[in-house]
This record gives C-alpha cells, sequence and structure tokens, in this order.
C-alpha cells in the first residue's frame, strides 16, 4: 500500500508535465497557417465530379482541362473562411492581370443555401464562379472534411497542390507561377 502512495505523485507529475508541454505547443502554433497538406491525389487526376452553378448550369470538373484551376472550399459561416475572403479577392484580381495565363477559381459550396452564399458575396465582394456541392460529390471526391480547403489543379487535370486552412493572395500566386515555371 506504501508503493502506490509513492507512485500516484509521479503520475500526477508526469501528466501535468504531458499537459503543460501540450499546452506551450498549442500556445505556440499559428491557426492561421496550415501548410500544404498531402494527399494520396496529389500527382494524379483530379476526380471526375459535377454539382450545379450559381447560375444552374452543370459545373464538370473534368471539362476545365487547359486552364489552371483552383478550388476553394468554404462555408458562408465558417470564421477561417470568412477571414480568408479578401485574399481570394485579391487573388483573382491577380490572376484576371495575366489575362488567358490566369487561374480560374471556383468556390465549392457545402452546407449553406444559395441565399446565404448570395449574401456572403453581396456582403464581401468577390466575382467568381459558385458551385454548390449538394451531392458532395467534390467533397467526398477530395476527401474534404473541414473548410476552408484549397485545391489547385494543373491544365492537364492533375491535382498539384492542396491547402488545409486559410490561404493568402500571395501564397495562391507564387505556388501558382512555380508550378507554371516547372517547380513542383
Amino acid at each position: 500500500m506504501i508503493g502506490r502512495r509513492r507512485v500516484a505523485p509521479v503520475v500526477v507529475g508526469l501528466v501535468a508535465l504531458v499537459v503543460a508541454a501540450l499546452l506551450v505547443v498549442l500556445m505556440n502554433a499559428d491557426p492561421s497557417r496550415d501548410a500544404s497538406a498531402g494527399s494520396p491525389l496529389l500527382g494524379n487526376l483530379a476526380p471526375d465530379v459535377a454539382a450545379e452553378r450559381d447560375d444552374g448550369s452543370t459545373f464538370t470538373l473534368s471539362h476545365r482541362k487547359g486552364s489552371w484551376v483552383v478550388l476553394n472550399f468554404f462555408t458562408h459561416d465558417c470564421v477561417p473562411c470568412i477571414r480568408e475572403h479578401p485574399e481570394l479577392v485579391e487573388f483573382v484580381d491577380q490572376q484576371e492581370a495575366l489575362g488567358s495565363q490566369g487561374a480560374e477559381l471556383y468556390s465549392i459550396v457545402r452546407d449553406s443555401t444559395r441565399e446565404q452564399v448570395e449574401t456572403f458575396f453581396a456582403e464581401r465582394g468577390g466575382d467568381w464562379p459558385v458551385v454548390y456541392d449538394t451531392d458532395y460529390e467534390f467533397v467526398n471526391g477530395f476527401g474534404v472534411t473541414l473548410v476552408p480547403e484549397t485545391w489547385i489543379l494543373d491544365p492537364n487535370g492533375f491535382v498539384r497542390r492542396r491547402y488545409i486552412g486559410q490561404v493568402t493572395a500571395e501564397e495562391l500566386s507564387s505556388t501558382l507561377q512555380a508550378l507554371r515555371d516547372g517547380h513542383p
């Protein structure tokens, strides 16, 4: 019985030390910056998925071959999505300045209604195509679990990058330029 009494404070001390170490790691983490993330899709053809666009037409991803495509998954009430949105507006402006060499951005909406998304864009700006993934074809095809998440596809339809969390206009533009220049 005496041995157990001596072990308990040691165990409690070790647990407290582990918890303190985890708190230090979490406090020093930058939640707004998640680096490019791995995926079995990287280097492979993007899933052949389709969903309805904001104008009522069908958006079929495989029909976008020939263009650099950026897919940004979001919901209207996601706080990181709201913080990221001005960066996407800036990114689209940068890409439009490149003319036919610029990338196309598509917002892939999950779990938000058309009215919520229209209000979101009306309040925050942005004028690029929105795709309503009501059947979760895009979400399931790309394995998206949380938003925001952003994917870059090359003109041949191959997945080149995946970002989990917020992205910046500079990050997307510089990544695209590096990929255009042949740097993986």
